[in-house]
């Protein structure tokens, strides 16, 4: 689907207020509220609109330990990477886990009630024979930028 100007305004909008109205969408995006209720479907149906959430202020909540790690498997078959990816996502604590290139095979974001916790999963992860050869913890010790906000208008030609 190629976007066009108004795609991205709408973009924008429901990134930053997935509350937005309707009435208040169109405004923004330059359109009548038809036309733009139209689009945000379209735009959903496509499948680049996956979801819509509310952002947690987590520290408010309850107490927590976020870590970020690398992670390198000893064995780098398909069926490998398959059965450790399969384990991770059903572990709640890693709330984000990416295959990179580079050094390492992985990199996970967890996030534990505490560090005692996190040494705990990870203890679970390497019971698990995943053939996790080795990884290295990066405690957050404080969160400087975490915007859920893609520049998504300079990220396309348009």
């Amino acid at each position: 689907m190629r976007l066009d100007a108004i795609d991205l305004r709408i973009l924008d909008a429901i990134q930053r207020d997935g509350r937005i109205t309707k009435l208040a969408l169109a405004e923004k995006a330059g359109l009548s509220a038809t036309p733009c209720w139209m689009r945000l479907r379209k735009l959903e149906k496509a499948g680049i609109i996956s979801g819509y959430h509310a952002r947690l202020s987590l520290r408010r909540v309850a107490p927590v330990a976020s870590a970020m790690v690398e992670l390198t498997l000893a064995s780098h078959r398909q069926v490998d990477f398959d059965r450790f990816e399969r384990v991770v996502r059903d572990i709640p604590e890693i709330v984000c886990c990416w295959s990179v290139g580079g050094g390492v095979d992985y990199v996970l974001k967890i996030v534990a009630a505490d560090i005692d916790a996190y040494q705990r999963l990870i203890d679970t992860l390497l019971d698990c024979e995943l053939g996790i050869a080795r990884y290295f913890t990066y405690v957050v010790t404080r969160t400087v930028k975490e915007d859920p906000v893609v520049p998504v208008s300079l990220l396309v030609a348009t």
